[in-house]
This record gives C-alpha cells, sequence and structure tokens, in this order.
C-alpha cells in the first residue's frame, strides 16, 4: 500500500484534483490549543501554496509529514514562515537534523550527543513544548535500522496532539511499510509567484512591486537556486532590474527547460498581423484573450482551455500557435512527443506525466502539441499511446486555468471522437487552403518582410495564377523570385514571381485525393478558421 499523498496543488488549488487522498489512520487525540487561524488581516504578506500546504497539514494535528524535494534549503525557509504563522505572538522553533552535524535551533550550535538518528529521535520525544523538526535526508536510516523505524513510530505517538511536528525531506521518496500510514507524503512543486516575488525581493533590494511581480512570471518553473542563476545573468547585463531584464531571464528559463530533452521554450514568436487570413481564428482568439486574462477572477468553466487546429500541411497552423503566445504575451513551450517515445527519459507515459505537470508548474503558458494524431491516440488503447490518450483526456479537463493548450494535426482522420469533442478543446479550427484575398495578404506579408515593396508587384494577378497554393508554397515562390533576381542584380519583378509560380505543381494538385479527405471530413466537425471556404 502507498501512503498518503497529498499534491501541493490539490491543497492549493481544488479545481485541479490532480492528486487524491488515500485513506490513512487519524493521529490520536489531536488538540493544538495555541495554533491560531493563518491571518489574513490586511498588511499581512501574502502566503505562498507551499506554505499554506504545510501551515494546514501541521493545524489537521498530523505530527509526522514528509516531503520530497531536492531543496532542502527552500524548506526550511517555508516551515520558519509556517512557525511565525501557527502561533499568536512569537514564532515556534524550528530545529534541522543532518547526520553530519547532529541537531541545531535556527542556525545555532548544534546540541552535542545529537548526531545519531536514534539519539535525533531521542531529542525530539523528550522535546517539552512546541517545535517543528526537519530531519534532512532521513531516508536512508530509515531503509536500513528497523530500530529508526520502530523508535519513530514511538515519536509519533508521543507528539500526537503536542504541536510537535517532524518534517523528513529528501529528494528521493523511501516510506517504510511500518510507518506509511501515519505520514503525510508531499511532492514539493517549484515555488509560485508569491515564494519568487519574496526570494527576488531579498536577493535585489527592490521595492517596485510590479517590477517584482513582472520578474516573478518569467521565473516560474524554476526553482530557487535555478531563480538564483537566471537573476545574476540578467544582473549581469544590466545592474538594474525592469523590463530589459525580461530577455536574460528568459534566456537561462529556455536552457534549464530545454534540459529535459522533451520540453522546448520556443523563442520565435510571431505576431497575428503575420499571418493572412484566418479572420474568423483571429477574431475567436481577441475575445478569448479577455477571458484568458480575468482567469482569475472567473469559474473554472468560462476560462479557456485551448484549441486544436487541423487541416492541410503548409497553412499555417505552426505560424498561429507562435503568433497565439505572442498575441496573448504568454511564453511557449513544444512538447516533443518523438523524445518521449524515444525510452531515453523512463517509459514514455511517465515522461509524458511527467512534462504536463512541468508546464502546470510554469503556467501561464502556452502549451504546443505538434502534430498531436502521431502522439497522442487511442489506437492502442492497452499500450503505453492508449495510457497517454486516457490520461491526456483527463489532464484537459482538469489541468491549471493559467495553462493554454494549442494542440496541431495534419491526419485528422486518426483523431478518436473523444479528441474532438466539447469540453477536451474550445474549439477545433479547420486550417483550409488560403481564398484569393488570403493568397494576396500572403504574399505581401513575405514580401514585407524581405524588404520589398508589395505595392509595385500585381499581386491580384500572382493570386489567380496561385489558386489552391498553401502558404508555404507561396513562401517559397517569393524566395525563388528574390534568389533568382538577386542573381541577376536587379529588383524583384512580376516577371521573376510569375515565371516561378509556373514551375511550381502545389500540394492540392499532386495529393487532390487526400486533400479532398481531409475537407470531407473536416466538414462537419470543425470551424473554418476562414470566414469562407476555397472551391478549389
Amino acid at each position: 500500500m502507498r501512503a498518503p499523498v497529498f499534491s501541493e496543488r490539490r491543497l492549493v488549488h481544488n479545481e485541479e484534483n490532480s492528486v487524491q487522498e488515500n485513506p490513512s489512520i487519524a493521529p490520536k487525540n489531536i488538540t493544538a490549543p495555541e495554533i491560531t487561524q493563518h491571518s489574513s488581516a490586511a498588511g499581512a504578506p501574502p502566503e505562498s501554496r507551499a506554505a499554506k500546504m504545510i501551515r494546514e497539514i501541521f493545524e489537521s494535528g498530523r505530527p509526522l509529514t514528509y516531503i520530497r524535494s531536492a531543496e532542502e534549503q527552500r524548506v526550511g525557509i517555508l516551515l520558519r514562515e509556517v512557525a511565525r504563522s501557527l502561533r499568536a505572538g512569537a514564532a515556534i522553533p524550528v530545529w534541522e537534523w543532518t547526520l553530519t552535524e547532529g541537531m541545531r535551533k535556527d542556525g545555532e550550535t548544534a546540541i552535542t550527543g545529537t548526531d545519531s538518528p536514534r539519539a535525533a529521535l531521542d531529542f525530539i520525544s523528550a522535546y517539552p513544548s512546541q517545535a517543528i523538526f526537519q530531519l534532512k535526508d532521513f531516508h536512508e536510516t530509515l531503509r536500513e535500522s528497523a530500530e529508526t523505524r520502530r523508535r519513530l513510530r514511538d515519536v509519533y505517538e508521543s507528539a500526537a496532539g503536542r504541536s510537535k511536528y517532524v518534517v523528513i525531506s529528501s529528494p528521493v521518496r523511501f516510506i517504510p511499510e511500518e510507518i506509511e500510514r501515519s505520514v503525510m507524503f508531499v511532492e514539493l512543486r517549484p515555488p509560485d509567484a508569491v515564494e519568487l516575488v519574496a526570494f527576488l525581493r531579498g536577493e535585489t533590494g527592490e521595492t517596485d512591486e510590479a517590477v517584482l511581480h513582472q520578474l516573478a512570471r518569467a521565473l516560474l518553473g524554476l526553482t530557487l537556486d535555478e531563480a538564483r542563476y537566471a537573476l545574476r545573468r540578467a544582473l549581469a547585463v544590466s545592474p538594474r532590474l525592469g523590463t530589459d531584464s525580461l530577455p536574460a531571464l528568459l534566456e537561462e528559463k529556455r536552457l534549464l527547460v530545454n534540459r529535459s530533452g522533451y520540453i522546448e521554450y520556443v523563442s520565435d514568436g510571431a505576431r497575428l498581423e503575420e499571418i493572412g487570413g484566418l479572420e474568423t481564428l483571429k477574431k475567436w482568439l481577441l475575445e478569448r484573450r479577455k477571458l484568458f486574462e480575468l482567469r482569475d477572477t472567473l469559474s473554472a468553466e468560462l476560462v479557456p482551455k485551448g484549441l486544436l487546429m487541423m487541416g492541410i500541411p503548409g497553412c499555417g497552423k505552426s505560424l498561429s500557435v507562435k503568433a497565439i503566445a505572442s498575441y496573448f504575451q504568454l511564453p511557449l513551450y513544444r512538447v516533443d512527443m518523438i523524445e518521449i517515445f524515444s525510452g531515453r527519459h523512463g517509459k514514455p507515459e511517465g515522461a509524458f506525466v511527467q512534462a504536463c505537470r512541468m508546464m502546470e508548474d510554469m503556467a501561464p503558458a502556452v502549451l504546443w502539441f505538434d502534430e498531436i494524431e502521431m502522439g497522442i491516440t487511442s489506437s492502442d488503447s492497452g499500450g503505453e499511446q492508449g495510457r497517454i490518450f486516457a490520461f491526456f483526456l483527463t489532464w484537459m479537463q482538469e489541468k491549471t486555468r493559467g495553462l493554454f493548450v494549442a494542440a496541431t494535426a495534419n491526419r485528422i482522420d486518426l483523431l478518436p471522437a473523444e479528441m474532438i469533442r466539447k469540453g477536451r478543446f474550445d474549439e477545433v479550427f479547420f486550417v483550409d487552403l488560403p481564398l484569393d484575398e488570403e493568397r494576396v495578404s500572403i504574399f505581401r506579408i513575405h514580401l514585407q518582410r524581405r524588404g520589398v515593396d508589395a505595392d509595385r508587384l500585381n499581386l491580384g494577378q500572382l493570386a489567380k495564377l496561385t489558386n489552391g497554393w498553401t502558404g508555404a508554397e507561396i513562401e517559397q515562390c517569393v524566395v525563388s523570385a528574390l534568389t533568382q533576381a538577386r542573381l541577376a542584380d536587379r529588383e524583384v519583378s512580376d516577371q521573376d514571381l510569375i515565371s516561378v509560380a509556373v514551375r511550381i505543381v502545389p500540394l492540392s494538385r499532386t495529393m487532390k485525393e487526400q486533400i479532398n479527405h481531409i475537407r470531407s471530413w473536416a466538414f462537419e466537425r470543425a470551424v473554418r478558421a476562414s470566414p469562407h471556404s476555397t472551391g478549389t
């Protein structure tokens, strides 16, 4: 049987339902005469989700907690913060124990003779008043010593109801069977914005709350140590924190995120103005951005979850995802499903779950699943893909409200009905071949991006010549014409574009049957991203 598990997010954001609590034996004689309800009086500093979680565990009277985290210094900071809120007037003491130094209180000299695990537990049992005891890396002695396991059970009995709280902190999880029903296990997630603001204030002395919150949002998903490295990178670029510090912070974050191997931070963004056509999609995004910005004040069902864009390859789905992130003013991350299934990161389902959890810690953000039909399907219901698909469906319903999922698909007939039904995504869009006026816009965008005055060219004629072309084919036509003109050392002309256009065979002709199949499949299953369909 597993130990009772509480997710940090579960305690703070009940709408996410990320982890369920297993039944556990209630501690005996739960009384906490001097514990007061956490004050939210005006002027009090805001409470982080981690501190709130730990405080609620202590206020429930549980004497034994196991916190899995590699940030043991952060655990100590959180315990001291909670200690100040548990008793009115003065904080209860916090003791730390390590095998190398023994038991010490708040940085004082260690108590002689408390360096052994048994001596530390004896000290806790004999301690006469309220206190919090952090036992660092205590899992190894629990693994090796039956005597220690027995003594810890004695401590559990003696501490229950006396406001003495034992906290085992370790980067790994090991809970012996003898005590698993007595332990509250916590997987400590990365710090939230409240913790990061306090960290930045302490590291820099910055008093501008707007700057602190802006930088804290950029650091979401990092540990405090990682945030410190990012902050030093930013200060090396500019000694004064501000908007100019964001690129340095995000670059450090990109390096840290990309090391996972299966999540990529996408830095090359795009603007909605750089997308020709797709006016229905753009209007939808304009409306949903307003709701997304109000996500903390709206009910969960009104907050946009994401969208699915399906359609013909080369018609701007990937570019649209990048534009969504820029339009929402959010960072963009892409999940590499090929890397997930490579086996280099353990079992695929485990790596996928870890990727989704990591992204929730980095919210608000846009999460991009490219060619989702190739990695998340229900075709193998009993295998890895089937388990990933089942998790994804549930996760889309219950993920944190600050994460907007943008998925793209080409082979839309592979998508199961459960994926495209209402409730998973807010909307399913079909991106068709561009219309005449959309092709004019696409030509204009690509020419202007390359420094060409589009007004001196006959774009209407080009639009007629390129009927049935994708946006990618139009871009390649512009690039080839510019190359041809540059080799001749002159300005690009209509004739250059026409001569290239007549040599290109578009996808709509070479793959006519497949494209007709895609269109017929999507006709009644998706909303057109453009106001009208093309008759090609």
